[in-house]
């Protein structure tokens, strides 16, 4: 029963309100359980009783017996869809969901989801619910219930890939993708070894699609629990596959993998048995494989490794991925990953699977969860440097003897540090290696599309890092504690990335700062000290100076994210004491939407107040010495460490100044308003932008207000008031009411005591209905009603009287449109005001706290205070009789006399407006009832058509804090009845409106209408719209979130949480209507002006639709009817009439929507869905009425194809509805009934129609194809999924004990030569055909599907005799010569199709499959002509029609076929052969395509005889390439069609191709390129012992990292490749000089070569190019040098850069290294040595985690001796490639190398330029040089400590040296003053006072002391800003420093 007590007296600043104590059900009440204790916290949060759970249990109970019944009855649409609603509404209301009827509800609807035939929507419906009954982990788990997997499986095999004459298809595969995905947590964990012998044989490496496919079914159903046995041979495939695709669905099951296996628990072998196995389907095994390896007896530790649950040579793949995943473009022309181009090979279908969550995401999940204390801990990186050096200097920097390379590299190689780690964990410092390797490109100068991913990637770290953190701080934490993260890496997790994140705060990129914003706040609330200070230095200084709007913006929004550290006590004790200098500092750019952000976060967290004048307030009373500074606190911090006691007192001191920020921000809000633009006729300020900003601001100062002291509160009070009333301005109208408003909120009693009395009158005399620019006269009115309306909040019984006379007044007086629209919109304010139950107040503790005086006094202590749920105590508003009564008097003396004139004129808009907006004001005022007979009624008349009136779904009404609940009460007979008169009087103005039919009424009519919409829907919760509450509350708890799985949260949230609860059940009461004759009466109304001629909404009726009415009310209707939303039991009646009214021309866009209607659902049998309906309702109670009620099981819609029938054979049809019909018709065709004959007969004549977007030839396609399903199908569930068994097909057993070695023995079933097979043998396996094989590459399944060749004389195929009717109609027009004259005609006209169309060649197909050789008499003498004919068009036809007739007759009887191939083969020769011409090469080559996709070779076998032949004999060096290329396309076309069954050709082919690798033609050589690709492709094959799974999988486990058991390394070509490193010698010394260059051997194989190598490094097995690349190497940077001849050289570094963007085995990296150290050290041309740094460089940073630690000392090694390079520009590149390498390196390699290049450059003395040994001491001293710029160039965002003095000793020493050495100094001074002037605030302090004057005559060339103008203003400032900081800080006062020049 609601609650309703009296609190019309209640005001927030009374002493203490009274909290409403809500009287809780007892069930709920007393109930320990934990889902029962959340809902009682939901109950106590609103201020009425909700209903007991018993009570909603019932409910739920009834609920679920219906979905019982329709799933029995098969009414899944709509029944089960209507029900499933129900549930959705009910778990809105938060109560319990009791667990055993979860699970079978969730049991029943996987069941129904995954019936084959199942209706789209009702599986999608299903699906949803799954998720929703499953989401929670803790409220059900496997041990609760158990799923089958393979009913989902079995579905999507079959629906993935098309076949080629099926053109429609459905969102099935992605639901069953969706539906996997969340079941898979219930798959038994013991049916891994059955899934992964079902999913591997399918998996071929030589096939993208088979990869791709194979993969998403290993990674979508293998159960996570138990990857031990499965997850090496998942990295084993990684590594070996390139593809973007397949390396982004892996990284989302690697990252799964991670954060679940932290707990050992969850992998531990034993649950496997523990857990029960009840859920096996009926074709699915359990294999018993040897598990000895991976778990012995042993006790179960978890799957902990080297790096979390990965090995060191997995993790290394996953950074190298996570590396690419960046997709940084280096100015390199392309060396991002080639996966994506691999990709492109990939079809369409593997689109229709589920996408894989972002890679980003995922990376970060996976670094973060293996994060663990697994290594040395590394010394923290608080100071840059270590402070030692880390052996004896003898040792460290040798003696300069011999050569200068040799003198830098003496020590690199002569120790090995052991290896340490940042932070004791090697995921966290690959992570850091990762972060600085990129750290270049999060600077705004680099940006580019790369900066948001990387941006993205550190907000998803530090959000996983801050949500595993605190999981690991719960009791229940099951993470062992060695494996925890540490404080430790916590903190140097943030130092990691505190540099990046200050970078990109600056970026213009919208995503990329709201990145960096999401990383400060995580950041700031883990370790705010060292986030907050480098933050408020970069943002006081901005805000003072204000020059840069772009600067300002960022450092504000930086601000924001660090709210909780500015304000919360308990996150960071010293933040608060700067909130009042940041808040000043703000008040400027109020303007701005990122400032009144800050302002609104901040005032959800604060109280503004004045606490100076308490007790004990003066810092001066308080110690304020600097606390305890630990080692690292001044260089992390910059900040000293202040006592709690000081901290507080420097804050309270602080707050005296929030009285003039206060009045500065009003001031600054005022002179806004005051400045914005005049307003629009609807009321808006401006444009969109102004209104956005007004909006912000005056939401920001809502929160502010709400939490303003009395003495502010009446300050702001007193300063808007003095504004409002002694100023009125026609352009702040809206604004002003708006803040009004918000003191109104926090004060109304004092608002309204202040305004009240003030308010004036204005005018509104003027007579006008549209909106229009307000008359100058009327700007006082408007002034003060815009006052009035922000006044009318909560305290109005006081001024009844006053706001009744006022009202009146308004009513009767105001006339222009905006007069009387506000007026009622204030009697719609006032009446929500005093009926609607809502949250009074939102301050952030609760009420009685905030009027405590302790807290007055001491508010400060509470700021950023976060509540537990029950700590939450929320005042409503609840409606008292007072307020009733005076909502009723309203009412009576108002709005029934406005009604009764209404009564009398009807034209008089304003009292229609008033009423309106008077009916609109009362939703809560009285619960609607409805009638049994209203309700019997409206059942009849449902919306549901066809559906017994017991299965409409139907809610009964809850407790939602309706005033008037009783029927009885006076006054809800009073107000019920005046709100049937307003509906009376709507109608009665409609039919009035209607009868004028004047133009003049338009805007009568729109007020009519929107009344009718509020006297239907504004009920419930069209106030307190419970979406837009869930939009609030979800944007509410998006700002407060401080980590994830919160459960603490500022009060504000609470308070929006239970209105949100509120509005739900408000919502619930929404659901239901009543419907009685007069609301059935205003609907009829609504359709009737949806046909006027002026729509504004456009419902349809049929009449409409009827030769002669008039266009208008067609066009309504027509528009209407391209909705998606309409009954689908009306569709045969649309359809009709829609086709019917052909005589418009408006074009339907709805028809193309309609899917395929099929009722094979009904006869499917399932029995798992029986025993799962059996099972809930065996927890529910049926007695014998439920039992008799039952449902239709199938409806009826034959009528509607006959009836389109009609429309379509009407010769009068529009030609474009002749199309859409035909379409439809199309669309009409089923699988589950006969095809008529009629509409066969359509679809035959419309064949040849002459429009060629007819299409009708599908028609024929499917019509013809469904015959054969229905046919060949052995049951309703096979037809349903297109599963036929063809007669032919057989299934050949593979003994285990048999499996071969190689699968090219297989392949014996596809050779092609003198062992070829005689086709009739039948008795042997090797006389089968095998079209499709995919298996054998891998391992091998227990059978083969494979074909029988047909019989020799009898047919193959019996159709099934329903079909006579249709097949004897296709007979009569098909067997007929003119239907093939006309056909024939017709595909050989002239179009733009340059390929054979195979719409066409399908339809001919399914035209002689079905009838066999009859009308092949018919056509032969069309086809000849055809193919006699030269013409491209007549070509193209005959190409169409033989490929249609070769396919149908693939299982004619064998005779039958041997006399077409005997036609044909004398054709073949001539067609393709020398008689091809240029313009039908694609023709013939799209023809030959067409005829070996899917097929056995040995079907074709004349069409191969002449294709191989032909490529045998050919001359490929004649006078001309065409020929040539003739045979050549054709060749393509079969051995890419063959795929892996070109196998038995490919050594053949490659001897005869080898042969032209220097082919006198570029085409050929072309040729020779792709083959020498494909071949490797198709022999690549992994190496296990045994093609078996079990074996394969087992292997994986076993062997070392180095084994190449996926056989990965190229072998094929290898002695071709050796072949070429010896020719290329000779052919070199051969090359021709000049233009002639291009002719030589040497270039021609050359291009070949680096063809070739391109597209095997940008196809699926890439890394087996980098084998072929080593030995070729250094021929390739020899062709990088040859200047002249720029193809060969762009081809050469192509290749070289694209292949760095490939990872190479571990093994390979050495070898690759070595040749690129042989190119840079050995060459003798300076320009291949140039070249080949930049590769080095690309190589490193490409495959940074593949590099170990002596691979980096080799580098350095060698890049030190190539610093003395003879040539300047091979030097600086030396040094841009040091600085690149030296940035990722250890801080030790820095210093010792440091140490030596100074040495070095004081060694070398410069003698006079005559001196013969002058450059050789030049070269010298710029090698030093070179390498100290390196070392300052690679660390361009901090200082290390030894960097000042390099810069201002030995960098100023030689700053006038010769060039080049001066030039080099010049350049890294201009970069070094480049990349810190962001930062020279923190990095001055890292120079002294001499240091700095030094480094100004570095960067400027004159004394700091001399000219201190000379350096830039920026430094100027931010060392001042320093020493000023230093002062203050001494001084312990709050951190307020202005700036000023001397």
């Amino acid at each position: 029963m609601t609650i309703i007590p009296d609190v019309s007296r209640l005001a927030l600043d009374d002493p203490g309100p009274e909290i409403l104590q809500t009287q809780i059900p007892d069930d709920i009440n007393r109930s320990t359980d934990r889902y029962m204790q959340k809902l009682k916290l939901y109950a106590k949060s609103i201020p009425y009783a909700i209903e007991s759970n018993a009570r909603m249990q019932d409910m739920l109970d009834f609920i679920l017996r219906r979905i019982a019944q329709c799933v029995e009855a098969k009414d899944f649409e709509p029944g089960l869809v209507q029900w499933d609603s129900m549930i959705t509404y009910w778990n809105m209301l938060k109560y319990p969901f009791p667990k055993e009827k979860r699970i079978r509800l969730a049991k029943l609807y996987f069941h129904v989801a995954t019936t084959p035939g199942m209706p789209t929507q009702a599986m999608a419906v299903c699906a949803d619910g799954l998720s929703n009954l499953t989401r929670s982990k803790k409220k059900l788990s496997i041990d609760d219930m158990r799923l089958p997997w393979k009913p989902i499986y079995n579905i999507l095999q079959e629906d993935l890939f098309l076949t080629r004459r099926q053109f429609e298809y459905s969102q099935l595969s992605w639901c069953m993708g969706y539906i996997a995905d969340i079941s898979r947590r219930f798959f038994h964990p013991a049916a891994i070894e059955e899934m992964l012998s079902t999913f591997l044989p399918g998996f071929n490496g030589t096939n993208l699609d088979s990869v791709l496919s194979s993969q998403y079914y290993l990674l979508t159903f293998l159960p996570l629990t138990h990857p031990q046995s499965y997850l090496p041979m998942l990295c084993r495939l990684w590594e070996s596959i390139n593809s973007y695709m397949y390396d982004e669905r892996m990284l989302q099951f690697l990252s799964r993998l991670a954060e679940m296996h932290v707990d050992p628990t969850i992998s531990d072998p034993a649950r496997i048995y523990d857990i029960l196995d009840d859920e096996k389907s009926e074709d699915e095994g359990r294999p018993k494989w040897k598990q000895d390896d991976y778990h012995a007896g042993q006790t179960w530790s978890g799957l902990y490794k080297e790096v979390g649950i990965f090995t060191e040579h997995e993790w290394h793949l996953i950074m190298c991925k996570c590396l690419a995943s960046m997709a940084i473009s280096l100015k390199d022309g392309g060396s991002l990953t080639t996966g994506p181009t691999a990709d492109s090979s990939s079809s369409f279908e593997i689109r229709r699977l589920p996408q894989a969550s972002w890679r980003i995401s995922s990376l970060a999940k996976l670094i973060v969860y293996s994060m663990a204390p697994d290594g040395a801990s590394a010394p923290p990186s608080t100071a840059s440097t270590p402070w030692y050096t880390p052996m004896t200097s003898g040792v460290s920097t040798p003696q300069v003897s011999g050569s200068v390379g040799e003198y830098l590299t003496v020590p690199l190689h002569k120790w090995e540090p052991p290896k340490l780690y940042l932070g004791g964990s090697k995921a966290l410092d690959s992570l850091a290696r990762l972060i600085a390797s990129t750290e270049h490109f999060f600077h705004p100068t680099n940006s580019g599309s790369w900066t948001s991913d990387l941006t993205a990637f550190v907000k998803y770290i530090v959000y996983e890092f801050n949500k595993r953190w605190h999981e690991e701080q719960l009791s229940d934490c099951k993470t062992p504690l060695t494996r925890r993260l540490t404080r430790e890496m916590k903190r140097e997790l943030v130092k990691c990335l505190r540099t990046v994140v200050l970078l990109a705060i600056f970026s213009q990129d919208s995503s990329t700062v709201s990145n960096v914003q999401s990383a400060l706040k995580s950041m700031s609330c883990m370790e705010p000290d060292l986030v907050f200070q480098p933050i408020l230095e970069r943002a006081i200084p901005s805000l003072e100076a204000l020059v840069e709007t772009q600067r300002t913006l960022s450092v504000i929004k930086a601000l924001s994210s660090i709210v909780p550290a500015i304000v919360s006590r308990e996150i960071y004790y010293p933040g608060a004491k700067h909130l009042i200098t940041i808040l000043h500092l703000l008040v400027p750019g109020i303007d701005l939407l990122c400032t009144t952000a800050f302002l609104s976060e901040v005032s959800q967290y604060i109280m503004f107040g004045d606490v100076t004048s308490s007790k004990d307030s003066e810092a001066s009373g308080v110690d304020i010495s600097p606390g305890q500074i630990t080692d690292d606190s001044l260089e992390d911090t910059m900040e000293l460490k202040l006592s709690n006691e000081a901290e507080d007192a420097l804050l309270k001191d602080s707050t005296g100044s929030f009285a003039s920020w206060v009045a500065s921000l009003i001031h600054r809000v005022i002179q806004l308003l005051e400045n914005l633009p005049e307003e629009g006729p609807d009321g808006s300020a401006g444009g969109t932008t102004e209104v956005q900003v007004v909006d912000a601001v005056t939401g920001a100062c809502s929160q502010i207000c709400v939490h303003l002291s009395d003495p502010l509160f009446d300050l702001v009070l007193n300063m808007i008031f003095d504004y409002a009333s002694t100023n009125v301005r026609s352009n702040a109208v809206r604004a002003i009411h708006q803040l009004v408003e918000c003191i109104a909120n926090a004060h109304p009693k004092k608002t309204l005591a202040k305004f009240l009395p003030s308010i004036e009158h204005g005018a509104s005399s003027v007579r006008t209905t549209s909106p229009s620019l307000p008359l100058p006269s009327d700007a006082t009115l408007h002034w003060n009603l815009a006052i009035l309306r922000g006044c009318v909040y909560k305290c109005l019984l006081e001024y009844k009287g006053e706001l009744l006379s006022l009202l009146t007044l308004l009513r009767d007086k105001t006339f222009s449109k905006r007069g009387y629209t506000w007026s009622g919109k204030l009697l719609s304010s006032a009446l929500i005001t005093l009926t609607h139950t809502y949250p009074i107040e939102n301050k952030f503790v609760n009420p009685e706290q905030w009027n405590d005086e302790e807290f007055q006094r001491n508010h400060h202590l509470y700021w950023g205070k976060l509540f537990e749920p029950d700590e939450v105590k929320i005042t409503w508003h609840v409606p008292s009789a007072e307020e009733i009564d005076f909502s009723l008097q309203l009412f009576r003396e108002l709005v029934e006399p406005a009604m009764t004139r209404l009564d009398l004129l009807l034209e008089t808009c304003n009292h229609l407006s008033f009423v309106r907006e008077a009916f609109t004001g009362i939703p809560t005022l009285f619960k609607e009832f409805i009638s049994p007979d209203v309700l019997q009624s409206m059942l009849a008349s449902s919306d549901i058509i066809n559906e017994i009136p017991e299965m409409i779904a139907s809610i009964e009404p809850l407790a939602s804090g309706f005033c008037l609940t009783d029927p009885q009460d006076a006054r809800y007979k009073y107000i019920a009845k005046l709100r049937r008169r307003f509906g009376e009087f709507l109608h009665a103005a409609s039919l009035s409106l209607q009868r004028q039919g004047e133009e003049n009424t338009v805007d009568a009519v729109q007020m009519l209408i929107g009344s009718i919409r509020t006297y239907l829907l504004e009920y419930g919760d069209s106030k307190d719209s419970y979406y837009v509450n869930c939009d609030q509350y979800n944007s509410e708890i998006g700002v407060a979130r401080q980590y994830a799985g919160q459960k603490v949260w500022p009060r504000a949230v609470f308070v929006r949480r239970a209105r949100f609860y509120h509005s739900s059940r408000l919502f619930w009461n929404s659901i239901e209507r009543a419907r009685g004759p007069l609301e059935n009466s205003l609907l009829d109304d609504v359709v009737e002006w949806s046909m006027w001629h002026y729509p504004s909404a456009l419902p349809v009726l049929y009449a409409a639709l009827q030769p002669g009415t008039d266009d208008d009310r067609m066009k309504g209707a027509l528009w209407t009817l391209n909705i998606s939303s309409f009954e689908p039991t009306l569709v045969p009646e649309i359809i009709q009439q829609l086709l019917g009214c052909h005589h418009n021309e408006k074009l339907l866009r709805g028809l193309a929507n309609f899917s395929e209607p099929c009722y094979l659902i009904y006869d499917i049998k399932n029995t798992a869905l029986d025993e799962a309906l059996h099972a809930l309702k065996s927890c529910l109670s049926f007695n014998e009425s439920e039992n008799s009620i039952t449902l239709q099981a199938r409806e009826k819609r034959i009528e509607r194809t006959k009836a389109v029938l009609e429309i379509a054979n009407d010769n009068a049809t529009h030609w474009r509805y002749a199309i859409v019909a035909v379409r439809v018709l199309r669309t009409l065709l089923r699988r589950d009934t006969p095809t008529s004959s009629s509409h066969l007969r359509l679809f035959l004549e419309k064949v040849r129609d002459s429009n060629p977007t007819m299409y009708a030839q599908r028609g024929i396609m499917k019509a013809l194809r469904y015959i054969k399903l229905r046919s060949y199908c052995r049951n309703p569930a096979a037809l349903a999924l297109f599963s036929p068994i063809n007669p032919l097909r057989c299934h050949i057993p593979i003994e285990r004990s048999q499996v071969p070695i190689r699968s090219s023995e297989t392949l014996d079933l596809t050779r092609w030569g003198p062992s070829k097979v005689t086709l009739r043998s039948t008795h042997s396996h090797r006389s089968i055909y095998c079209d499709t094989l995919h298996q054998g590459w891998l391992a091998w399944s227990d059978t083969l599907a494979a074909y029988k060749p047909p019989h020799g004389l009898k047919s193959t195929f019996k159709w099934e005799p329903s079909s006579t009717e249709a097949l004897s109609c296709l007979r009569e027009i098909a067997v007929d010569a003119d239907f093939w004259k006309k056909l024939s005609g017709h595909f050989a006209e002239e179009n733009h199709e340059s390929t054979v169309v195979q719409d066409h060649i399908s339809c001919v197909k399914s035209i002689f499959q079905v009838l066999g050789d009859e009308p092949w008499d018919l056509l032969k003498p069309k086809l000849e002509m055809l193919l006699a004919d030269q013409d491209k068009n007549k070509q193209r036809a005959a190409a169409e029609l033989l490929a249609g007739v070769l396919n149908g007759s693939k299982h004619w009887p064998q005779e039958t076929q041997d006399r077409i191939w005997q036609w044909f083969t004398p054709y073949i020769k001539k067609t393709l052969g020398q008689s091809m011409k240029t313009e039908t090469v694609p023709i013939w080559t799209s023809f030959v395509e067409y005829m070996f996709h899917h097929k056995d070779p040995r079907r074709l076998q004349p069409l191969v005889e002449h294709i191989v032949e032909q490529f045998k004999s050919m001359d490929y060096n004649g006078p001309s390439s065409l020929e040539s290329i003739k045979v050549l396309a054709l060749f393509r076309a079969f051995y890419t069609e063959l795929g892996w069954k070109f196998t038995s050709w490919s050594d053949s082919t490659m001897e005869r191709f080898w042969q032209e690798v220097h082919s006198e033609h570029d085409d050929v050589r072309s040729h020779v390129a792709e083959m020498m690709a494909f071949c490797n492709g198709i022999k690549w094959q992994p190496k296990p012992t045994s093609l078996d799974v079990e074996a394969f999988v087992r292997e994986c486990r076993e062997v070392t990292d180095d084994a190449d058991i996926m056989g990965i390394c190229g072998t094929y070509h290898t002695s071709r490749v050796l072949e070429l490193v010896d020719n290329f010698k000779v052919w070199r010394e051969q090359r021709l000089p000049g233009v002639r260059a291009h002719q030589s051997t040497y270039d021609r194989v050359g291009i070949v070569v680096c063809r070739w190598l391109y597209l095997s490094v940008h196809s699926t097995d890439a890394i087996s190019a980098f084998d072929y690349i080593l030995p070729l190497m250094p021929e390739l940077f020899r062709f990088t040098e040859v200047h002249d001849n720029e193809e060969l050289v762009r081809h050469a570094n192509v290749l070289l850069v694209c292949m760095c963007g490939v990872a190479p085995p571990r093994s390979m990296i050495g070898p690759l290294l070595s040749a690129i150290f042989s190119a840079i050290q050995t060459s003798p041309s300076w320009k291949v040595r140039l070249r080949a740094l930049p590769i080095l460089q690309v190589l490193y940073f490409r495959q940074l985690p593949l590099i170990s630690e002596s691979e980096v000392n080799e580098i350095l090694d060698v890049l030190c001796k190539c610093l003395d390079d003879e040539v300047v520009e091979v030097r600086e590149m030396v040094g841009t490639t040091l600085s690149g390498i030296l940035r990722l390196s250890s801080r030790r390699r820095v210093v010792t190398l440091k140490d030596r290049f100074v040495k070095l450059a004081g060694k070398i003395q410069l003698p006079d330029r005559v001196s013969p040994v002058y450059n050789a001491a030049v070269r010298q001293r710029h090698a030093a040089v070179i390498g100290i710029c390196a070392l300052i160039d690679s660390f361009p965002y901090t200082i290390e400590k030894w960097m000042p003095g390099l810069l201002t000793t030995v960098m100023l020493e030689h700053t006038h040296d010769p060039i080049p050495i001066s030039t080099t100094i010049h350049r890294c001074a201009s970069n070094f003053r480049k990349t810190h002037q962001d930062t020279w605030h923190e990095d001055s302090r890292r120079f002294t006072d001499d240091q700095l004057a030094a480094l100004s005559t570095l960067l400027t060339g004159s004394s700091y002391y001399h000219d201190r103008a000379n350096l830039i203003d920026v430094e100027y400032l931010h060392i001042e800003l320093y020493r000023s900081r230093l002062e203050k800080a001494n001084s312990n006062t709050p951190y307020t420093t202005k700036f000023s020049r001397p």
